[in-house]
């Protein structure tokens, strides 16, 4: 089973948030491979047995883990997305966005990177996760390219996401954000209107 069952109301359950909770924050202070069941379950104060009833294996709740981050990344770009004005504005939004998650995060890089390092079989569920969450990043760029006017989005965006990844692993590495301001400034040097 991959996903959590839910309890009434379409959403989780009160124990299936904690152990969701507590498993988010330990998988991404400690690693994947470094957390246990038995630790998530302690700290989330329910049984191993309830833990597997909602997520079924460690690797459901690895990938509902990464739903979840997903789900809470998109609704922050989303409000960012949305207050900006001009065109070019959307792609800094992005940039911006991520610059706020490494300082909220505490510079420890970003979470789908640090689990792809982690997870090196091709076939764990989170793994699909992963790559749906960069492919919406990349989409998301290329958006914001084309509506600035490059005359080739799919090729800015593809820049821009190497410009963003790059740097969000440095910013993590040296415990700055100067890395994503500069990958920033970068990126809107590649629309129409900078050149």
């Amino acid at each position: 089973m991959a996903g959590s069952r839910t309890g009434s109301g379409g959403g989780r359950s009160p124990a299936a948030e904690r152990i969701l909770t507590v498993a988010s924050q330990l998988f991404y202070e400690k690693g994947i491979r470094a957390v246990g069941v038995n630790a998530i379950a302690d700290r989330a104060q329910v049984t191993k047995v309830t833990l597997y009833a909602h997520f079924g294996s460690k690797d459901g709740l690895v990938a509902a883990h990464l739903r979840s981050r997903d789900a809470r990344w998109q609704a922050e770009l989303g409000e960012r997305l949305a207050a900006a004005g001009a065109p070019g504005e959307r792609l800094a939004a992005i940039f911006d966005a991520y610059q706020a998650w490494a300082v909220a995060d505490d510079f420890r890089g970003c979470g789908f990177v640090n689990a792809a390092a982690e997870l090196a079989d091709l076939d764990h569920p989170a793994r699909a996760v992963i790559s749906e969450h960069k492919a919406s990043v990349a989409a998301q760029l290329e958006d914001a390219a084309a509506a600035a006017g490059c005359p080739s989005p799919g090729e800015v965006a593809e820049e821009c996401l190497l410009l963003l990844e790059g740097a969000a692993v440095t910013a993590a590495l040296r415990r700055d954000t100067e890395p994503l301001q500069r990958a920033r400034r970068a990126a809107l040097r590649l629309l129409p209107s900078s050149n």
